[in-house]
């Protein structure tokens, strides 16, 4: 039995209220409506919540963001600098191993590389002082290659040309030769050590240090080689080449101007003349290179006017310069005197090739020299002449 039926009979007389279903909707629809601004009311109760919870955090992370160290330990460091940090100071290689890293950052085949890769800041550091040395590196040809050597080849002989009629037979010209210079690489390396004791002190600078020591014996090694070394298990210096007078120079040797006195200058003229010795295609980027006695002795020279030959940079950083070109000082170059050859003059970029790896490798060693830590530092660089054209020295003698 429906409910308006009920009603209709408890209102006696079998008669129906026309009013009841409307009364009965409007009772339904108040009750939903009434059931929606409640619902509606928790949802923005609970994202107003919500709100809150997100902006006190917020004002938190900004407030931990501003705070400032209470050390300089706290600060964060690259996973490899930490690695490598412990490797060096306790020989703990778990963190070098554990790391997926690009190749020139670090190396976890300690047995083909012997050791690790320095860590990039470390490696920089090196190299910038390598750089800046006094060393005919900082105005050779610098090459990175990742074989035991490099080739550099060299067409030094003319193809030929002749004029030719519109008719007339064409004869053959002569053909180029090439000459392909090997440049070997040599290990260079480094052993410096310290205490345990003082690796285990956090506020000693292992990486700062490390880095100097390894600068410093590289840098001297390296510059000695460049001019002088004989080129058995080291680079082959330029002043270890054939050395003939310039009037006879030939391929494979390198040509010289007397200065005219044995063991010293006769006048600037020799200056001059071993300027204009070197060919116009490489007189452009011409340096000098002496070491600091011979440079002493010239810049006292004078021309005939009574000016000096020698003239200071104009700017901060700015090299010397003599007769306008720049002056190196490798202190590797030898003294003046008799048959030295104490200057040298030419364009170092087109004349000499520094070939080396840019890695740089570190083992550590805690059991060869106790209770001191050895660290066993390795680089491959190798050096040559590519151009025996490009470079001319200047003899202390009569001829």
């Amino acid at each position: 039995m429906s409910r308006t039926e009920t009603k209709a009979r408890a209102g006696g007389g079998g008669v129906s209220d026309p009013a009841g279903p409307a009364t009965e909707l409007k009772t339904e629809m108040a009750g939903f409506l009434s059931d929606l601004r409640a619902f509606r009311t928790d949802v923005e109760t609970k994202l107003e919540q919500q709100e809150e919870r997100v902006t006190m955090l917020d004002r938190k992370s900004r407030i931990a963001g501003a705070r400032p160290v209470l050390a300089t330990a706290a600060a964060a460091e690259a996973p490899h600098q930490k690695a490598f940090a412990a490797y060096l100071r306790s020989g703990d290689d778990d963190g070098l191993r554990g790391l997926d890293l690009e190749e020139k950052a670090l190396s976890t085949a300690v047995a083909g590389d012997g050791g690790y890769l320095v860590d990039p800041v470390t490696a920089d550091r090196v190299r910038s002082v390598l750089t800046s040395a006094a060393s005919i590196r900082s105005v050779a040809n610098v090459v990175n290659v990742e074989a035991t050597s490099f080739d550099v080849l060299i067409d030094h002989t003319d193809v030929g040309a002749g004029w030719a009629s519109e008719t007339g037979p064409q004869a053959e010209t002569g053909t180029p030769t090439i000459d392909r210079i090997t440049i070997p690489l040599h290990e260079l390396s480094a052993l410096p050590k310290a205490s345990q004791r003082l690796l285990d002190d956090a506020a000693f600078d292992i990486e700062g240090w490390l880095a100097g020591r390894i600068a410093d014996k590289f840098s001297r090694a390296e510059a000695a080689a460049f001019v002088n070394g004989d080129g058995v298990d080291k680079p082959r210096g330029f002043l270890d080449h054939t050395i003939v007078d310039d009037a006879a120079w030939t391929w494979d040797a390198l040509g010289y101007v007397a200065t005219g006195a044995v063991g010293a200058f006769s006048g600037a003229d020799a200056l001059v003349d071993l300027v204009y010795a070197l060919g116009a295609r490489y007189r452009a980027n011409g340096t000098f290179v002496m070491n600091s006695k011979t440079a002493g002795v010239i810049r006292k020279m004078k021309d005939g006017d009574g000016r000096f030959l020698w003239s200071d940079g104009l700017a901060a950083g700015e090299p010397a310069r003599l007769l306008g070109y720049p002056v190196l000082i490798a202190e590797d170059m030898p003294d003046i005197a008799a048959d030295a050859h104490a200057v040298a003059f030419g364009d170092f970029q087109a004349g000499y090739t520094v070939a080396e790896r840019p890695d740089l490798r570190i083992l550590r060693d805690p059991f060869s020299a106790k209770p001191h830590v050895l660290f066993y530092a390795t680089k491959r660089v190798g050096g040559d002449v590519s151009d025996f054209a490009a470079i001319k020295l200047l003899k202390f003698a009569v001829s």
